[in-house]
């Protein structure tokens, strides 16, 4: 008698562990299209990345005209440091084995920081050239 018990309990266990694993791939599932419809039509991510955008390149042009001209030189090491951060990344995204926008993006923002890290050390080297002495 306990055994049958026991049998009964563990297939009420395995038809109950069953339903589990159908609902969990349910889940996956309305997870997956979810993810799927809000990385295709959704505008807020959209929405939120130009207004970062907006504000950072207001931020950046108030900042860098208010430089005093003695603090340019340092200020343009920062910006190469970051541009080499950019780099990086942008280096990774290129680096995708598949040609998708991203990776087009990523090509493009290696030419782009890679131009602003050199025109920064020839703006750079003018500048020290500037404080130099005539006679040397």
């Amino acid at each position: 008698m306990e055994q049958q018990t026991l049998l009964d309990g563990l297939s009420r266990l395995a038809d109950e562990q069953q339903k589990l694993a159908e609902a969990t791939s349910a889940l996956m599932a309305q997870a997956q299209n979810l993810a799927l419809n809000d990385a295709g039509g959704g505008h807020g991510f959209f929405i939120t990345g130009l207004t970062v955008f907006v504000l950072a390149c207001f931020v950046g042009y108030y900042v860098v005209w208010r430089v005093t001209p003695a603090l340019h030189s340092p200020l343009m090491a920062v910006t190469n440091a970051v541009s080499s951060v950019i780099i990086v990344g942008a280096l990774v995204a290129a680096g995708l084995p598949e040609l998708t926008p991203s990776a087009w993006m990523g090509l493009a923002a290696v030419v782009l920081a890679s131009i602003n890290i050199f025109g920064g050390f020839i703006v750079t080297g003018r500048m020290l050239h500037m404080y130099k002495k005539k006679g040397s």
